[in-house]
């Protein structure tokens, strides 16, 4: 009996001392892209990189998304984004934050990428119940070997004046409702200690530029500082920073770098940290294995290397604004056209022109349409939208605090006179109080009016010295 006692009683006083004991040092390595915006052919390299550092220690790789929107291989795809899904599943994804171009596609499209995903989308301010979308957790907790982390993910919602919604076709999310970022992380404060936690990450697609009506990651850092990092998207920065000592970082976009981020970790505390950006179009190595995939991919889309017109120069967007418009212009048979600055996703360089490269300009698969609308009416949107357009078919002038609107001859043309105005359907969805109650529903996209114009019309795209570009002050 003596002897079970003292037996015992060693057994005890070491669980005790153990318990007691301090946590080891723990390490782990972090990656991280974001706004990859559909560019899927560095991935090969980017699994390289991440299998030759997960045969050293723990890894978690993470998105802070849009994945969508900005490659025709990814976009137009049957079914649409699942090449994106299928090479991030190769590279064994563990987590990604929702953002707004996540939504492009629409809801139904948006469930079937999510649930094709071996990796959690995650946004804590996301309300699906009334979509076919199923519930998207706030949060989730992976581990790597012994080390756990919780991610909250949070999305933006500045994509319509007086809503709070993503920057996204309204049309898209009909039946989804946000919430502001900044109303909702306060309920999260002590997620890292219920969910006995190492580190707790912010997984973003807020940005870095706030004002009254914006709300950032460095806003996050500031007035919610429960986080041991905040890994964002959105804004497309090549960032490491400190913000009330929490490290901001992003990897910029479309893929050209990987964010790796070293962490020794003790006691849930980090006590060491090294963040790189590695530049992926500088690196030479690859998985043979996933750039065949890749390959595949690219050559079961090549009718979008047909060449449809040429190019005289290299045309920055300020100057394919000037294209896009009159392509609409000259195709839709309007007066005017109008297109929205941040629709205008690439340049065209000097040479032949590819369908592909109009994808690349205009990505977004938005429908078009043609309005009746006055001057005065033109007006209001052009003041009250407080976005930069480029124009066709008319030169608009700032005199004062009005607006002068001529024809292109230099007449000025009376207020109550109506126009024809062709547009792309993102516009009048976003500004629904400027524009008529419906328009002329067109045939073709956006892109395939570009196509149009292009084939059937003027191959031409020549403007060196073109400036239709109009922003109210």
């Amino acid at each position: 009996m003596k002897k079970l006692l003292i037996i015992v009683f060693v057994i005890l006083s070491f669980a005790s001392c153990k318990k007691e004991t301090p946590d080891t040092l723990k390490n782990l390595t972090i990656f991280y892209v974001n706004d990859v915006h559909g560019q899927i052919d560095n991935f090969a390299k980017v699994k390289y990189i991440i299998d030759q550092e997960r045969q050293k220690t723990n890894v978690i790789v993470s998105c802070a998304g849009d994945i969508f929107s900005g490659n025709p291989v990814v976009d137009i795809y049957s079914p649409k984004g699942y090449p994106m899904i299928d090479i991030m599943n190769t590279i064994d994804f563990d987590i990604m934050a929702v953002g707004n171009h996540e939504f492009d596609y629409g809801e139904s499209i948006f469930k079937d990428r999510n649930e094709q995903a071996d990796f959690p989308w995650i946004s804590a301010n996301i309300n699906t119940e009334n979509s076919v979308i199923p519930e998207l957790p706030a949060y989730k907790t992976i581990s790597a070997g012994n080390i756990k982390v919780t991610f909250l993910g949070l999305i933006e919602t500045n994509g319509k004046q007086d809503d709070v919604i993503p920057s996204t076709h309204p049309l898209k999310i009909q039946n989804l409702s946000f919430q502001k970022a900044e109303n909702i992380v306060s309920q999260y404060a002590n997620l890292k200690e219920t969910e006995n936690s190492d580190l707790y990450i912010a997984l973003t697609h807020l940005g870095i530029y706030s004002n009254k009506d914006r709300f950032s990651d460095f806003d996050l850092a500031k007035q919610f500082p429960y986080f041991d990092i905040i890994i964002g998207g959105h804004t497309n920065n090549l960032l490491d920073t400190l913000i009330n000592n929490i490290p901001v970082l992003q990897a910029g976009c479309y893929l050209n770098y990987l964010g790796k981020t070293e962490l020794e970790i003790k006691d849930k505390k980090i006590t060491s940290m090294h963040s790189e950006l590695i530049d992926l179009n500088g690196f030479q190595t690859s998985s043979a294995a996933l750039n065949t995939v890749i390959q595949n991919y690219d050559n079961s889309m090549s009718f979008l290397d047909d060449v449809i017109g040429y190019s005289y120069l290299n045309h920055g967007r300020y100057q394919i604004g000037c294209f896009y418009t009159d392509a609409f212009h000259d195709y839709m048979n309007v007066d005017v056209a109008f297109q929205n600055s941040g629709g205008v996703r690439a340049g065209l360089d000097e040479g032949n022109i590819t369908k592909r490269e109009i994808y690349a300009i205009s990505p977004f698969n938005n429908g078009t349409l043609i309005y009746s609308m006055t001057v005065a009416e033109i007006k209001n949107f052009l003041i009250g939208s407080d976005q930069g357009m480029y124009y066709s078919g008319i030169q608009i002038e700032q005199v004062g605090s009005n607006i002068e609107i001529t024809d292109t001859l230099g007449n000025i043309i009376p207020d109550n006179t109506s126009l024809t105005i062709g547009i792309n359907d993102y516009i009048p969805a976003v500004f629904d109080t400027y524009f008529p109650s419906s328009g002329i529903v067109q045939n073709l996209t956006a892109a395939e009016t570009l196509i149009a114009c292009l084939e059937t019309i003027n191959g031409d795209v020549n403007y060196p010295d073109c400036n239709c570009y109009f922003r109210y002050q």
